[in-house]
């Protein structure tokens, strides 16, 4: 069973690195507290997953982790719009995606793939600029 500090630890380390992905995402149509909201509550929902709840049923545990990511999944399609011929909001999506994973991560503390997860997920959102500079669109 997790200490409920390290519990808090966790769902605080979600809220700040949701918030800190959500920086980089602010003014597009998922901005900075629905990241910090998907991320801290996929990290909730995988402490629960593993927690000692379930402890003396007969229950598959991972089945909480595979819905969380399907309905991320869900969620993410609402941001996602056609204009004329060519849809937008596929990065934001892909976006919210990445940050659940880091989220639920969190929840399983495994802090160095959290590390790296969030500093890949920045690097990709913040290529843009390098990426257009380059002549190579998006």
């Amino acid at each position: 069973m997790l200490a409920e500090s390290e519990i808090v630890l966790r769902m605080v380390g979600a809220a700040l690195i949701g918030l800190l992905i959500g920086f980089s995402r602010r003014r597009k149509a998922a901005g900075v507290r629905t990241f910090a909201l998907f991320c801290l509550g996929c990290t909730i929902f995988t402490i629960i997953s593993i927690s000692d709840v379930f402890s003396g049923t007969v229950t598959d545990q991972t089945r909480i982790l595979g819905q969380v990511v399907s309905g991320i999944g869900f969620l993410g399609l609402g941001v996602i719009w056609k204009q004329g011929s060519k849809p937008t909001g596929l990065t934001t999506a892909a976006a919210i995606w990445s940050t659940a994973a880091v989220g639920m991560l969190i929840g399983l503390g495994m802090w160095v793939e959290v590390v790296v997860g969030t500093i890949l997920t920045l690097l990709i959102i913040m290529s843009r600029r390098v990426l257009e500079s380059l002549g190579i669109e998006d």
